[in-house]
């Protein structure tokens, strides 16, 4: 059995536990909320942006620019996979790297595809893959910290590039979009191709006009909408992190209380056991006298 000592200097190691983890809740909480305030503010421009490139991209066909026109068949595919830099957010990350696991093993089975290329963007994903898939590595974006938009527009130029040069045939994005505070769910999105096709009939006329020209405004369209489209994934990642870091925190702090009340509970049993041990010695040698 635990001397009192053993136990009390386990109550006061699980007591600076739960400063850690309340603290931690606290800080996630803030961050949490100027995350989703920015998700909130990218998601439409990101949807308008994207909508305004398929109605042009599909009135204006003659105009084609490279990232929009999809290649006959897929021999290389690159997928993106982003995860956060830090850990203590329950299984955030894991899920996220598992869905990522049946995105590639779902392109490795098509027949058709002869090299699986990865970018991973975050700490969590470069210790995954290289420890599974080191020879598939490409580029590792790792230490960002937070979001901004100058990193989204790297990694897309760098995607972008690999596509128009052909060392690439397909650009899948992997990511955990927010939905709500306790609800993370992995996703994939074609990234590249940019998706401009529909089934909606073309008009025959636009509500708006074009200058200088269609082909123009794509080249300034197209590279800008795969900017965006990262940039909100980044966002979308940052937001679910923090959302899960706070909600494991919460549960670890939930469970050092737990634990702290049974340990004083059984501090105050054990307590209690030596005082009447040294009663009963005492009224023994009492009676022996």
């Amino acid at each position: 059995m635990a001397s009192l000592r053993d136990i009390k200097r386990r109550i006061v190691s699980v007591k600076k536990t739960q400063q850690i983890t309340r603290a931690m809740r606290m800080v996630a909480a803030a961050k949490l909320r100027r995350a989703q305030n920015a998700v909130v503010a990218a998601r439409p421009y990101a949807e308008r942006m994207r909508a305004a490139l398929v109605e042009i991209a599909r009135t204006q066909q003659e105009a084609e620019h490279p990232l929009l026109i999809a290649r006959p068949s897929v021999r290389r595919l690159d997928v993106v996979v982003i995860t956060s830099d830090r850990g203590l957010a329950g299984a955030f990350n894991a899920n996220v790297l598992k869905f990522a696991g049946r995105v590639i093993q779902e392109g490795e089975s098509t027949g058709g595809i002869e090299s699986v290329s990865l970018t991973l963007v975050g700490r969590k994903a470069g210790e995954y893959f290289r420890r599974r898939r080191p020879t598939q590595i490409g580029e590792v974006y790792a230490g960002l910290g937070t979001v901004t938009y100058d990193q989204a527009a790297r990694i897309a130029r760098r995607l972008a590039e690999r596509y128009t040069t052909g060392q690439t045939d397909e650009v899948r994005l992997v990511y955990s979009e927010f939905v709500s505070t306790l609800n993370q769910s992995p996703r994939a999105v074609t990234l590249l191709p940019c998706q401009a096709a529909s089934d909606e009939p073309i008009p025959e006329h636009l509500p708006f006009e074009i200058e200088p020209d269609a082909a123009t405004l794509l080249g300034a369209l197209v590279p800008k909408a795969l900017e965006v489209e990262v940039f909100r994934a980044l966002l979308e990642n940052q937001a679910g992190e923090h959302a899960a870091r706070m909600a494991a925190m919460e549960s670890a702090t939930r469970n050092t209380e737990e634990m702290i009340g049974s340990l004083t509970l059984k501090f105050n049993r054990a307590r209690q056991a030596a005082i009447t041990r040294e009663l009963v010695e005492i009224i023994s040698g009492a009676e022996a006298l």
